[in-house]
Order: C-alpha cells, then sequence, then structure tokens
C-alpha cells in the first residue's frame, strides 16, 4: 500500500519543484505578460513587471541551485547514464543563469530577445533532464 511521505525528502523536493516552478514558469507568465503591457502602451510598466520578477526569479534560481546540490548529496549510488545526465542538466542550468543574466544586462534588443531564448530554452531542457533524474 503507498502512503504519503512527509520526511526531509518531501520538504527536500518541494523546495526544489517550487523554486524551478519560479524560474521556469516565471519566464512563461513574462513572455505573455511584458509584450501586452507594452501593446497597450504603458510606459515604463514593462520594466517595472521585469524588475518585481527579478527580485523573486533570482532567489528561486539560489534556492533551486541550493537544493539541487542537496538533491545530489542525498542520491548516493548511481550509474554512469545518470551522471552524465545530470552533467548535462547542469551545463543547461548554467546556460538557463547565463543566458538569462545576459538578457537582463542587455540594451539592443536583438540581444536581450537572443539571450531571453538561449536563457528560457536552457530552463526548459534543463527541467525536463531533471524530471528524467
Amino acid at each position: 500500500m503507498i502512503e504519503p511521505n512527509f520526511d526531509l525528502t518531501t520538504i527536500r523536493l518541494f523546495l526544489h519543484l517550487m523554486a524551478v516552478t519560479v524560474w521556469v514558469g516565471g519566464q512563461i507568465v513574462m513572455m505573455a505578460i511584458l509584450p501586452a503591457l507594452k501593446a497597450a502602451g504603458v510606459e515604463g510598466h514593462p520594466a517595472m513587471v521585469a524588475k518585481a520578477f527579478n527580485g523573486i526569479a533570482w532567489p528561486a534560481m539560489m534556492i533551486a541551485i541550493f537544493t539541487g546540490i542537496w538533491n545530489l548529496l542525498a542520491v548516493g549510488e548511481t550509474s554512469s547514464a545518470w551522471g552524465a545526465t545530470f552533467g548535462i542538466k547542469f551545463i543547461f542550468v548554467v546556460l538557463s543563469g547565463f543566458g538569462a543574466l545576459r538578457h537582463q544586462k542587455a540594451e539592443d534588443p536583438k540581444k536581450k530577445g537572443l539571450f531571453g531564448a538561449i536563457g528560457f530554452g536552457a530552463a526548459v531542457i534543463a527541467t525536463f533532464l531533471g524530471v528524467a533524474l
């Protein structure tokens, strides 16, 4: 019989999933909201919304990294395929953070779009690989 599990593993996984939800899900929401604000001609509000999102997105990314390390330490013995998948996932996590940071700092709209796409695409791939693990 399957029983609910309320232990430290549950807390660790919950925190990790919540942080990833904010990081990835928040980017999806921002892709919908910012163009709508710009189209409405609400001057200055898209930048304010983006800045407010950064205030929760970056702490979420730090929590995801911390709990990811915690997850790695808690896993124990793994296969080489698991290790390779984790390594690739970690590369995409770093790429997501790099893309998001460059997107945030870019002033040229083309570069902003490019780095936003890199950051978001890498985040989606890292999330998929995380589910596979």
